[in-house]
């Protein structure tokens, strides 16, 4: 299944398998892509499958009066994947995911992801179920004609609807615009979208200095309420710590409303 290029799922070339029942299967394009506060090749388009295609595995699971939202997000990427990924440009990332255990008040799923049959990383996304919500965002149809339809750019800034903010020092940020198109269907930015966010600001803020580059490592995100894109909404980082071989950082996300809507911490390693 394909989604039009005014979906969020659609902007990054996302494509779902639904041929198998005890499974969510999907995959990304995501090699050419680079970090726009580095200009490095970067790994944050997993974070976006990871959202979707475990998200999707919970959700299936929800009776017909409940939706899912995502609660955490954990993300951990094997040695090479950049270099697997780099090596099979032609090859979309293949995301599959199942669940963990019973369903509760939450429930967790399981996702590995490879490249040309290489297991780049493996992930894990918890979700709440909550009552369902009694409208949806609606997008409009994909047509060149239709005037909504915004052309989708090259690179992952644009697809992200993301630019360089303002930073001293060591820290990096990246500012959220309001862009429907990375809306989920509740009106707020895409759990993937903000989650390779805080991604790209944190390996940004690992990289600032001089020396061999860290490796994104671990990413691990805790949503705690819908971010809307603005102004005043952005992704920023500032290390931790930073040593000879291993450094890591926080990150957080903060709304139009200036409140925290997601924070975790990055792991890198080189």
């Amino acid at each position: 299944m394909r989604y039009p290029l005014n979906h969020p799922l659609g902007r990054f070339g996302i494509e779902t398998d639904d041929d198998d029942p005890d499974l969510a299967t999907a995959s990304i394009p995501i090699a050419g892509l680079v970090n726009p506060l580095t200009g490095l090749p970067t790994v944050a388009p997993l974070a976006m499958l990871v959202d979707h295609v475990a998200g999707a595995a919970n959700h299936v699971r929800r009776s017909a009066q409940e939706w899912t939202v995502s609660s955490e997000l954990s993300l951990e990427v094997a040695p090479g994947a950049a270099e697997a990924i780099a090596a099979a440009p032609d090859h979309p990332v293949l995301g599959v995911a199942r669940p963990v255990g019973p369903k509760g008040t939450t429930a967790l799923a399981l996702c590995d992801l490879s490249v040309g049959g290489v297991l780049i990383a493996t992930a894990t996304v918890r979700s709440f179920y909550i009552p369902a919500p009694q409208t949806f965002t609606t997008w409009p149809d994909d047509d060149a004609d239709e005037p909504d339809v915004t052309p989708v750019g090259p690179r992952l800034a644009d697809r992200m609807a993301v630019e360089v903010g303002e930073a001293g020092g060591a820290a990096a940020v990246l500012v959220q615009r309001d862009d429907p198109a990375v809306y989920n269907g509740v009106g707020a930015v895409h759990g993937g979208v903000s989650s390779m966010g805080l991604e790209l600001v944190g390996s940004a803020a690992l990289n600032s200095g001089a020396g061999p580059e860290f490796v994104t490592g671990s990413l691990r995100v805790n949503f705690f309420r819908p971010m809307h894109g603005g102004a005043g909404a952005h992704y920023s980082a500032v290390p931790t710590r930073v040593g000879r071989r291993s450094a890591a950082t926080d990150v957080v996300a903060v709304g139009s409303d200036g409140r925290t809507a997601l924070a975790g911490r990055l792991t890198a390693y080189r």
